[in-house]
């Protein structure tokens, strides 16, 4: 039977070539995105969260098979904690009634390589007290004193905190709803493509991001594992952070974390 799948970030990046993966094989892809999308939605504010979760339900007459949170931003910008950890909670939140209603319900979302690396404990406890407004204070003040760098991975480490912490509770596994994210390494998407273009930035990456295997990832090497995560055949995975980094996170860590 055909699954309904919302998928946010769908019009680039990882998002766009899993919507299209699934769409290939026969799946109807509710696309969330700010533009080119069957709904669009900014979802860096709770307004667009709240118009982009009535929407889709509106779509999918009130049951969704998954959903997939692809949206996010990088950069030093405020905008990286509000959409990379309120924009995916809220959406997974906001929608998790309608895949408690499907048989089989699947959720994802995309972490990122980038959670095990330094990140500021204020705005990562600030997310994960859910306080958006002292979060949005405390990035805007990092920004200031030159700590911008800092807000990415503190808001893809805050997001895989609150996944593993959710992903066991009632309303997620006790609902019969894994919820798991992958955590890609270096993706080859519009949104990485100014790191490439500066020599001296693109060696500072490969030093912190090494990928041993196969290096720089298509972003349909990332809608793969995500595709596989919603499907129908992972039935017992829940709170995993699945790393498809080229090796990135065992090259940094090491053997002894596991």
């Amino acid at each position: 039977m055909t699954r309904t799948i919302a998928v946010t970030g769908s019009a680039s990046g990882i998002g766009r070539a899993l919507a299209a993966s699934l769409r290939e094989r026969g799946e109807e892809v509710i696309g969330v995105d700010l533009r080119d999308a069957e709904v669009c939605a900014d979802l860096s504010a709770p307004e667009g969260r709240a118009r982009a979760v009535h929407e889709v339900l509106e779509r999918a007459g009130g049951e969704l098979d998954a959903v997939v949170a692809c949206a996010g931003l990088s950069g030093v910008t405020v905008g990286t904690v509000t959409v990379n950890f309120f924009g995916v909670t809220a959406i997974l939140e906001g929608l998790r009634p309608a895949l408690a209603r499907a048989e089989r319900p699947r959720a994802a979302a995309v972490a990122s390589i980038s959670a095990t690396q330094p990140a500021d404990p204020e705005v990562v406890r600030a997310c994960l007290d859910g306080d958006e407004p002292r979060a949005v204070a405390l990035a805007e003040r990092a920004v200031e004193r030159g700590q911008g760098r800092l807000l990415y991975p503190s808001s893809k480490s805050a997001l895989a905190r609150w996944l593993r912490a959710r992903a066991v509770s009632p309303e997620w596994a006790g609902c019969g709803i894994p919820l798991n994210a992958v955590a890609p390494g270096v993706v080859l998407t519009p949104m990485s493509a100014p790191l490439f273009e500066d020599e001296a930035m693109r060696k500072v990456m490969d030093r912190a991001v090494p990928m041993p295997l196969n290096g720089y990832a298509e972003p349909e090497v990332v809608a793969g594992a995500l595709r596989w995560l919603v499907s129908p055949e992972n039935s017992h995975m829940a709170g995993q952070i699945v790393f498809v980094d080229g090796g990135a996170e065992a090259t940094l860590r090491g053997p002894d974390v596991y």
